[in-house]
């Protein structure tokens, strides 16, 4: 098969009329909508795009930061990136407040290792010292 030939899409298996119609009555959609700043609308249609094309990549804009200041965003700098890194591997990243209110992972046990650096099965898990180091003297490089 070439790469021209497009592929048939795989997507939703029920009217889309009726998945719609769910996802507008449906509280944790609304959640979201908000939480992303969209109105509910116009995040249930984005949801419903993707949906009915499984292989739709999503889009992505990469900016230089001389733009984003531009348009009054601020960029990380090299140490904030480093500091956020260390964290990561240290396992002391918390979870977001609205995440930890959603229970999304109540229902489910465990599947690996814990977010929040709190208690659970880390067996055989330690942070690698050389990572550290590593991360510690790029950050320090501006």
């Amino acid at each position: 098969m070439s790469q021209d030939t497009p592929r048939p899409k795989r997507g939703l298996k029920r009217p889309i009329e009726v998945v719609r119609a769910e996802l507008l009555k449906d509280a944790d959609t609304k959640r979201i909508a908000k939480s992303v700043g969209m109105e509910l609308e116009a995040y249930v249609e984005l949801v419903l795009e993707y949906a009915q094309d499984k292989d739709k990549e999503p889009m992505i804009a990469v900016v230089s930061d001389e733009e984003l200041h531009a348009k009054g965003f601020k960029t990380p700098t090299n140490e904030d990136v480093a500091k956020l890194l260390t964290k990561a591997a240290k396992g002391e990243l918390g979870v977001n407040e609205e995440f930890e209110k959603s229970e999304f992972s109540a229902a489910r046990a465990p599947k690996g290792p814990s977010l929040t650096g709190e208690s659970g099965s880390t067996a055989g898990l330690k942070t690698d010292p050389s990572l550290l180091d590593q991360v510690k003297k790029n950050g320090a490089k501006s």
